[in-house]
C-alpha cells in the first residue's frame, strides 16, 4: 500500500465523518451526504484529517480513482459545512424572475411564465428581479440545477439575451450590416 498525493482532506469541527469498508458518510450543519468507494481505493481517517490512497500505485486506473475520490470527499466535507452557490443573472428587456415559495417563476420572452421547481436539497433565491442564486450542499447537484435553469433560455449570440452565470463571457457575433 502506497500513498499518492500530498493533499489530505481536513475536517472542520462541525462535520462528522463515518468510514466503513465501502461507504463514507459525511454529516454537517447543512446536510448529510455519502459516497460508495470502489475496490482498490483506501480511505483512512486520523484525527481531523482524511487520507486517500490506493493499493497498487502502478495501476493507472487506480491512480485516477485516487484523485477522483479525494476531490469527491473534499467536496462533500466543504458542502455540508459551508455549501456551494452559483450566481446567475437574466439579460433582456422584460426578462425577470419572481420568487414563489421555494420555486422561481421566470418571464423570459415566452408567451407564458416558466416555473422552475427547486429539487430537494437545493435552495433558489431571487436577490433582484434579474439576479438569483442556486444554493445547496451537493456541488454536482447545484451545478446541474444551474445548467438546467440556463437551458430554459440560453444566451443568444447576437444580443446576449438569456439566462447566464454571473460574470460569464458571451462571445457575440456580428449581425447584418445592411450594406451592399
Amino acid at each position: 500500500m502506497s500513498r499518492i498525493g500530498k493533499l489530505p482532506v481536513e475536517i472542520p469541527g462541525t462535520v462528522t465523518v463515518n468510514i466503513t469498508d465501502t461507504v463514507i458518510n459525511v454529516k454537517g450543519p447543512l446536510g448529510e451526504d455519502s459516497i460508495t468507494l470502489l475496490g482498490g481505493v483506501i480511505v483512512v481517517k486520523n484525527d481531523n484529517i482524511i487520507n486517500v490512497s490506493v493499493e497498487d500505485v502502478n495501476n493507472n486506473k487506480l491512480r485516477a480513482y485516487h484523485g477522483l475520490f479525494r476531490t469527491l470527499i473534499n467536496n462533500m466535507v466543504v458542502g455540508v459545512s459551508t455549501g456551494f452557490v452559483k450566481e446567475m443573472e437574466i439579460v433582456g428587456v422584460g426578462y425577470r424572475a419572481v420568487q414563489q415559495g421555494d420555486d422561481i417563476q421566470f418571464q423570459i420572452g415566452y408567451s407564458h411564465p416558466v416555473i422552475f421547481k427547486a429539487p430537494k436539497g437545493i435552495t433558489l433565491e431571487v436577490t433582484e428581479p434579474t439576479k438569483f442564486r442556486v444554493k445547496g450542499f451537493n456541488k454536482e447537484q447545484v451545478g446541474q440545477v444551474a445548467a438546467n435553469i440556463r437551458k430554459l433560455r440560453p444566451p443568444e449570440p447576437y444580443k446576449g439575451k438569456g439566462i447566464r452565470y454571473r460574470n460569464e463571457n458571451i462571445r457575440k457575433k456580428a449581425g447584418k450590416t445592411g450594406k451592399k
